[in-house]
């Protein structure tokens, strides 16, 4: 075996999800977690079942579920297909996650995992839509929350380790790059070109 060949981008997120699975207080919840429709349901697909809480199409909802999740002792991994649809959360993001250490003087501690992608842009363009990356404006909003971009495969695994291990009293929004996904495009380091409309 060939120890030194390169992590496959998809396979070491898959292996972390399965991982993840193992971990006590997790749980998965979001869109298409617990049965296909898109990309990252791939990654979940060996996942046991009753880790893994599918969610109605309702992203400031979902997040105020998690948070509530969170507040119970789990640590919900919150998953979004794409970073456009995730800014519909964001005012519970803002507004309750990322307050929750000040408001609460530190006595509600909460761990969240939000996570989310830029949509695929290759082999077929999906829609302006689809494919936006906010990670720099996402950063300057959260003063607790850690925004972490996964550009290499090499840094899946400690990202969401870190995220479930921290102590620190932070959530981590952690973005992965959709065209990472196909191993042809990883190798190009084929980052989805950003809209310029």
């Amino acid at each position: 075996m060939d120890t030194t060949a390169e992590l496959k981008y998809f396979d070491e997120l898959k292996r972390t999800m399965e991982w993840l699975a193992q971990q006590p207080k997790v749980m998965f919840v979001g869109q298409t977690v617990a049965g296909p429709g898109t990309f990252m349901f791939q990654t979940l697909r060996d996942c046991p079942k009753d880790r893994c809480l599918e969610m109605p199409i309702n992203e400031s909802f979902q997040m105020q579920f998690t948070v509530g999740l969170a507040l119970t002792g789990l640590v919900p991994v919150s998953v979004y297909p794409r970073q456009n649809f995730l800014l519909l959360a964001t005012a519970d993001m803002a507004n309750i996650l990322d307050k929750i250490p000040v408001i609460s003087g530190g006595k509600w501690p909460v761990k969240v995992i939000i996570r989310v992608a830029t949509g695929p842009d290759a082999p077929v363009h999906p829609g302006h839509q689809h494919i936006g990356n906010y990670a720099s404006a996402l950063r300057e909003l959260f003063s607790w929350i850690e925004v972490k971009e996964l550009n290499r495969a090499e840094e899946i695994f400690p990202a969401y380790s870190h995220a479930l291990n921290r102590t620190d009293g932070k959530s981590t929004l952690i973005i992965e790059h959709g065209n990472f996904y196909n191993e042809e495009y990883y190798a190009k380091g084929m980052i989805t070109t950003p809209s310029k409309h």
